[in-house]
């Protein structure tokens, strides 16, 4: 099989669909991938470093004023053209969008030269790009039921998430010796405390204050991003509380009691796929505020307690995290309600409808 991949802005869009060609290697080594997206954001760095074949093209999304979208549309109708000369050249079986701006006219391209289209859709609210291409593509992945009052009914499935697929390949005799590594004891609850990959500014003042007052019993492991790493790392003398700059996530949410984090949806796929109980603090600097409405299907269930950002404080943070910590039936009930939102098997199922597509 041929596929091409298009995905592009930011590491919600990208690394799922690392985690779907990743899924399509391993089921057949033999898999040809290639992946187009914008030749000036992150994924012009990390999709290479992952192994993959990539060609950039220069998209741009419709913000600003009427010359700035202007200038947008005649370079989206320049990527257009760019992206059918890749899809003649390549001659994908199928080729496979998981939003971002660089998307829409890769899929419009892939539509127009007759080969079969799928899009993912990683959040609750509908992005702009699939938006767009929905009505032109053969098949569409949601992850929350909410999108159907978007998409078409009868051409789209909710499989998931696949980075909630790594999951899968968690090596949990590694587990005891990497918490050894990080100091922490095995015996004793462990929370992580995670704003993403680059930290929040926004919430370490918050922290400085709040984590001194959690329960000692708890071990706490913050992970304050690279950038502001310096400024957290010698913040609190307790004991308890450890400051890293990143974590191997899965390996560690294999021993985590809880976990505060932001509601993005790769993060809240691999929750969901191991049944972990979280607070969720929704960053509300991202477009249509999509992770308020990703954390609220996760507590309507049960699954989770959302805090919003303008509504945190230390007491409010305290408060949520002994009245989860301090009942282990609430917490066990968390977990079950957790996993029946989890897709552990999103990648391979959406492996499964692509070869369908093709027969």
């Amino acid at each position: 099989m041929r596929m091409l991949i298009t995905t592009g802005g930011t590491g919600g869009h990208i690394y799922p669909a690392i985690a779907l060609a990743d899924g399509a290697k391993a089921r057949d080594p033999k898999c040809e991938i290639l992946f187009v997206g914008n030749d000036d954001r992150m994924e012009a760095v990390e999709i290479p470093k992952h192994g993959y074949a990539f060609e950039g093209i220069h998209a741009s999304g419709l913000s600003g004023g009427l010359i700035n979208k202007a200038k947008a549309l005649l370079r989206t109708a320049r990527c257009y053209q760019q992206a059918k000369k890749i899809i003649r050249r390549f001659h994908p079986d199928i080729v496979v969008g998981f939003g971002g701006y660089v998307s829409a006219p890769v899929m419009l391209a892939a539509h127009s030269c007759h080969v079969k289209t799928m899009i993912h859709e990683q959040n609750s609210i509908v992005g702009v790009a699939n938006k767009a291409v929905a009505k032109k593509v053969d098949a569409i992945v949601i992850c929350y039921e909410k999108c159907l009052e978007v998409f078409d009914s009868e051409k789209t499935r909710l499989l998931g998430n696949p980075r909630a697929s790594m999951v899968q390949k968690i090596d949990h005799d590694k587990t005891r010796p990497y918490l050894q590594e990080l100091g922490l004891n095995d015996k004793k609850p462990i929370l992580l405390v995670v704003m993403g990959s680059l930290g929040s500014t926004s919430v370490n003042d918050l922290m400085k204050q709040a984590l001194p007052e959690v329960n000692p019993q708890y071990q706490i492991v913050f992970v304050s991003g690279r950038n502001n790493y310096e400024e957290m790392k010698n913040s609190f003398s307790q004991t308890n509380i450890t400051v890293v700059d990143y974590v191997d996530q899965l390996q560690l949410m294999d021993a985590v009691s809880l976990m505060i984090c932001r509601a993005g949806a790769s993060t809240l796929a691999e929750m969901t796929a191991m049944g972990i109980p979280g607070i969720l603090i929704p960053s509300p600097y991202v477009a249509h505020n999509h992770q308020f409405y990703n954390a609220g299907v996760l507590v309507d269930a049960k699954a989770a307690m959302m805090i919003e950002e303008t509504k945190l404080d230390g007491k409010t943070l305290n408060k949520a995290i002994e009245k989860i910590m301090s009942d282990p039936i609430r917490r066990q009930s968390m977990r079950a309600a957790s996993l029946k939102l989890g897709f552990p098997h999103a990648c391979e199922d959406m492996l499964d409808w692509i070869e369908e597509l093709l027969k």
